[in-house]
């Protein structure tokens, strides 16, 4: 966390409270995060009812852990998205549909649309590969949604725009600059910074991947 940015500041000021016991804070954290990982839950396990079960896990876990989370090493959501994440594997071989890594290896067929698209015969590297890609999709979409409340606490509405075209409607640098009044060295400033720290979000699960635009 960087202790001059204004984000980082008021995410530490909330963890405060939510160790010291008020429940306030503890409710702005729920509604902070819930929708956010109830959406990354239903699309690993396809139920709502089953997602909000796991947030709740999730919460709970959380909550349970704090004696061993350092939110000064590590930012909230990018915490919760890894407690999630294991509730999910938790909860999948509950329902005896293991994480899909685990059904390679053991020569089960896995119940997913990726088994059912290769009839079944799904080599393990490549079982290895989709699990790898929804961590880095919870460390994206943890980095990506730091970015921005950092950007709108700062009021930084240019530099917010920019990252939107450039890799939202996938604008080319010269249109953005165009379209913002930046000029491309400012934008291509921007995404040069933007894509430094998605690939530090990503450096955990790095295997040598690129990143678009990259």
């Amino acid at each position: 966390m960087n202790p001059d940015d204004p984000a980082d500041e008021s995410e530490e000021a909330l963890m405060v409270a939510v160790r010291a016991g008020d429940q306030a804070a503890w409710q702005q954290l729920i509604d902070h995060y819930e929708g956010r990982l109830q959406a990354f839950a239903r699309g690993r396990l396809g139920s709502v009812q089953t997602a909000e079960d796991v947030v709740q896990e999730t919460f709970n876990g959380f909550f349970t852990s704090l004696g061993n989370y350092d939110s000064r090493r590590t930012p909230v959501e990018s915490w919760l998205f890894r407690i999630c994440e294991n509730r999910i594997k938790d909860q999948l071989r509950r329902q005896g549909r293991r994480p899909l890594a685990a059904q390679a290896s053991s020569g089960d067929p896995p119940d997913d649309p990726l088994s059912r698209l290769t009839g079944g015969r799904v080599a393990s590297s490549i079982a290895r590969s989709v699990e790898r890609k929804h961590g880095e999709e919870a460390a994206i979409c943890a980095a990506v949604s730091q970015a921005i409340r950092r950007w709108k606490r700062r009021g930084d509405w240019p530099k917010l725009r920019c990252i939107e075209l450039l890799f939202v409607a996938g604008v080319a640098n010269h249109e953005v600059a165009a379209k913002t009044g930046l000029t491309e060295q400012q934008v291509a400033n921007y995404k040069s910074e933007f894509l430094g720290k998605l690939k530090s979000a990503l450096a955990p699960h790095d295997h040598g991947d690129k990143l678009p635009g990259g």
